[in-house]
């Protein structure tokens, strides 16, 4: 499938799960609030084909897929990455800002190596600034978990008047050395799941949605 066919799909469907979202908030019925899923467009070597999609559920977005992770043994340095797109499509009557993203992972660095996780945050294919930094940096003798709670510095998307279509992407890279490494060890760096009950979530992107 193309990849516009695949965000027009994808636009179409997150338009219906707003106009929902935003009769329960009017309706001030949380119990009503149901699990709405549809395919998001992923590309990358990080990523495997076809093993992502988008979960809204309330303010929440949540973007699931099986693994991404950078495994490197001495003397190599191995860079991946994992780059999605959604579509925004936010129907006339009500505004949207997307206002933080969150990710968490493990990294296990022997000495004599490092690790690094970069992401950028897009929107309408430009890089949105961020509040705190989305990156991280792991030296030698680093073996632990991380996490990233990062806050979009995005303007509202301004629907009062007129229908906005838009693409907010998240584009993600992860690398690992193992150049100066001992033979037998090996540098990771992975982004792992988010303990939730939908599924192996590896980023949640959170919104303030309002009616005008």
């Amino acid at each position: 499938m193309k990849i516009s066919s695949v965000l027009i799909s994808s636009l179409t469907l997150l338009s219906l799960n707003v106009v929902g979202l935003s009769q329960v908030q009017a309706q001030t019925q949380p119990q009503q609030l149901q699990f709405q899923k549809f395919p998001v467009t992923i590309f990358g070597p990080g990523c495997p084909a076809g093993t992502a999609e988008a979960i809204l559920n309330g303010d929440t977005l949540s973007i699931t897929f099986s693994k991404f992770e950078a495994l490197a043994s001495p003397p190599k340095v191995v860079s991946t990455s994992c780059n999605l797109r959604i579509g925004l499509d936010v129907p006339s009557g009500f505004n949207l800002q997307p206002i933080n993203i969150k990710y968490l992972g493990f990294a296990d660095v022997p000495q004599g190596g490092s690790a690094d996780v970069n992401v950028k945050v897009l929107f309408q294919g430009q890089e949105v600034p961020t509040i705190n930094d989305p990156n991280a940096t792991f030296g030698p003798g680093f073996s632990n978990v991380w996490s990233k709670d990062v806050g979009i510095a995005l303007g509202t998307i301004n629907a009062c008047k007129n229908p906005v279509s838009s693409i907010f992407g998240i584009n993600s890279n992860l690398t690992a050395r193992g150049r100066d490494i001992p033979a037998n060890q090996e540098t990771q760096i992975r982004i792992d799941t988010i303990d939730t009950a939908i599924g192996p979530v590896l980023f949640q992107i959170k919104f303030a949605f309002n009616p005008c």
